[in-house]
């Protein structure tokens, strides 16, 4: 019996050495993406104009990182805030730690090299090495064009400084802290497809946007569920109530099935109006989303139509969604 316990505590031994030396490992030897590259923008402003429109109305980089006015239906940006930081990611709102949004604007990333911040947005590594959390999809930045997100940072070295030296440090909780360091990817990189190719050009666009993002639904580890890519449903905790993202495959009956290209454009477009209401207010006064409505409303329709035409070659998927749950009520959801 003695020797059949000295084997079982052996074996345990060895199982906690190899669980406190993989930890070890994360914690230490990762992320592991290389250095940052030597990279030196000589932007024109044909380059920020462009960084300017996908920094504002595709990635929506400014979405994240400005201040938004939650008083209002879709959270617009308050004016002079651009690029400062703060926003929160924290517990009540589903993240497995508290993370906040960094300062874009050059009173911050001043001391930050050209290569530095083409790794943070592509890869998901801090200037000092840390792990970024990938509520910014860091993973979809390293599949685009390297030249587009050469452009968003020759953009956002144009941005106003604003000193907002307020912003917390970013925490995850355990396991998150050590699993966080397994996140981070080297960048792919890809081509921009020719615009003529409106699926391709169309998948291209949506996975700047980041859509699959906030329409795919995840299980509790955050991972997404098999067979429900763009089904919508996942739900995001707000002051007023949950707010869940739409079905976005083609299924006609309870996804985008039914629509045509220029309802899906105009939905986007009636977001540019000050008035702008989204159908759900109709039914729930206090209804709000954190779908930036008003940043995507300013892309082109050329870009919505391409969205659009890749979206209907998604297998469609059955998945009826309650858009909204008040606080405080019991709506069942499927």
């Amino acid at each position: 019996m003695k020797k059949v316990l000295r084997i079982l505590a052996l074996v345990v031994g060895v199982f906690v050495l190899l669980i406190a030396g993989s930890v070890a490992y994360i914690k230490t030897a990762l992320p592991n993406v290389g250095p940052a590259p030597a990279l030196t923008i000589q932007a024109d402003s044909a380059q920020i104009s462009r960084g300017k429109y996908l920094a504002n109305h595709v990635a929506v980089c400014i979405d994240c990182h400005s201040e938004r006015d939650w008083k209002v239906v879709a959270g617009p940006l308050v004016p002079g805030t651009e690029g400062k930081g703060g926003e929160p990611f924290t517990h009540d709102m589903g993240f497995p730690g508290s993370y906040y949004a960094k300062n874009l604007t050059p009173a911050h990333l001043s001391g930050w090299s050209d290569g530095e911040i083409y790794r943070a947005i592509t890869t998901g590594v801090s200037k000092d090495g840390h792990a970024l959390f990938p509520v910014m999809p860091y993973l979809n930045y390293g599949k685009v064009d390297p030249d587009d997100i050469k452009a968003i940072i020759a953009y956002v070295r144009t941005l106003k400084p604003i000193e907002n030296p307020s912003i917390p440090a970013s925490q995850s909780d355990f396991p998150m802290n050590v699993i966080i360091n397994t996140m981070p990817a080297k960048a792919e990189g890809g081509k921009r497809p020719d615009p003529a190719d409106s699926v391709a050009y169309g998948h291209y666009v949506l996975t700047f946007a980041g859509c699959g993002e906030c329409h795919t639904p995840v299980d509790d580890k955050g991972q997404p569920l098999p067979g429900m890519t763009l089904a919508g449903g996942r739900a995001f905790a707000m002051p007023p109530g949950t707010v869940r993202s739409s079905n976005l495959t083609s299924d006609p009956e309870t996804g985008i099935g039914s629509w045509t290209k220029e309802a899906f454009v105009s939905r986007f477009k009636a977001a540019q109006k000050d008035d702008f209401k989204h159908p759900a207010t109709l039914e729930h006064a206090g209804f709000n989303t954190i779908m930036p409505w008003r940043m995507y409303s300013g892309m082109s329709e050329q870009d919505l139509g391409a969205i659009f035409a890749y979206l209907k070659t998604v297998t469609p998927v059955k998945n009826k969604v309650t858009v909204f749950t008040p606080r405080g009520k019991e709506i069942a959801s499927r």
